[in-house]
């Protein structure tokens, strides 16, 4: 079983989504953040026709653009609240899952980091001894602008990234399909996955 050719769109970490407003944590704190992941169009229904569903656990949720993930464009959104650390956003608890509902074997990428200067994405994989790998490589890195916006009585800044490209960084669609058993060379090597958008929230002296 082949995996049909995917367009490159994006996974979207706290994003612009077609009829969707930027997200925003409900009550945002200083070290928090919010990150929206988008599929790109067509990955889900591919995945789902080999029988493998995506989706993700521990605190994260996820939704559906169009139809329904069968439909040829299909996309997954998954809303993710993650908290910043040094190496760049963690999405602590949350992981994203690839579950092959054939055989019950399953990939997960626990608690994936966004590093925007080294523009990688890393996650601990309990299938490969719990290392942890680079998952994912933003594409477009070294083009990203934040937008900066400073809320002095609220003593938040925000900042926000949009519209950063991923791929399986790689080797990656490799263990994919390893891991689940899936036929070899099911997925290219460079698998374009999505695109992420990501806004963070730091403190801010306030204004008296």
């Amino acid at each position: 079983m082949r995996f049909k050719p995917l367009t490159t769109l994006a996974i979207s970490a706290a994003l612009t989504l077609s009829g969707t407003a930027v997200a925003t944590a409900d009550s945002a704190k200083p070290g928090q953040s919010m990150t929206h992941m988008k599929t790109a169009a067509g990955i889900a229904s591919t995945f789902e026709t080999a029988g493998v569903v995506i989706y993700v656990q521990g605190g994260a949720t996820s939704s559906v653009i169009g139809d329904s993930i069968s439909s040829a464009n299909g996309q997954l959104v998954f809303h993710i609240p993650v908290t910043a650390n040094k190496a760049g956003v963690q999405h602590k608890g949350s992981n994203i899952v690839f579950f092959n509902t054939a055989n019950n074997l399953q990939l997960v990428l626990s608690n994936p980091v966004i590093d925007l200067e080294k523009g990688v994405v890393t996650a601990t994989v309990p299938q490969a001894a719990n290392q942890s790998l680079s998952i994912m490589t933003i594409t477009n890195a070294a083009t990203l602008k934040p937008k900066i916006t400073n809320d002095r009585k609220a003593g938040l800044r925000t900042t926000s990234y949009k519209d950063a490209t991923l791929v399986l960084s790689p080797g990656v669609a490799a263990t994919i399909a390893t891991v689940l058993a899936l036929p070899a060379s099911s997925l290219p090597d460079g698998l374009a996955f999505g695109s992420t958008d990501v806004t963070l929230y730091s403190k801010i002296a306030r204004t008296r």
